[in-house]
């Protein structure tokens, strides 16, 4: 795999039934998020790449609102560290999950940043390791890719 590059090779996949939680205690597992698409992304707060992609990635949650799930999970040890980054780096469509054991790091990845793709079905449609663009067409256009595809529950046909 080339880092920065979409990966299909793993599409099928299912998102790891992982719990996470934010600052306030409030639990997340990500088995639960069927539905729609999510777009999952494992970052830390000493990690550059990651740090570079996270206003990128608070954009493109704001851009697609609904219809788009994206979660940052923190694989930081220092757990303490999360909430403060976000209030400094100014978030505000993203919020603080924090994957305190670091379970998806093992499952998911080899190196930070590493984001992927899930359908509406929780299944994996892409990854990519390493940073990426977030804003750049071609990016745009594999996510849209997904979301087209996703009709939610109760939405019009």
């Amino acid at each position: 795999m080339i880092a920065g590059e979409i990966d299909r090779s793993q599409a099928g996949e299912l998102m790891p039934a992982v719990n996470l939680v934010d600052p306030d205690g409030r639990v997340l597992n990500l088995g639960a998020l069927q539905g729609g698409p999510v777009l999952l992304n494992l970052w830390a707060t000493w990690c550059a790449p990651c740090v570079k992609e996270m206003p990128l990635l608070d954009e493109l949650a704001g851009d697609y609102g609904e219809e788009l799930t994206v979660i940052a999970a923190s694989q930081d040890l220092q757990t303490e560290k999360v909430e403060p980054f976000f209030a400094e780096t100014g978030l505000i469509h993203l919020e603080p999950w924090i994957d305190p054991e670091t379970q998806l790091s093992t499952v998911l990845a080899d190196a930070l940043p590493t984001t992927v793709l899930y359908d509406g079905a929780g299944r994996e449609v892409w990854r990519v390791a390493g940073e990426l663009d977030w804003s750049a067409p071609g990016v745009r256009a594999a996510i849209d890719e997904v979301v087209s595809e996703t009709v939610r529950p109760g939405a019009a046909q």
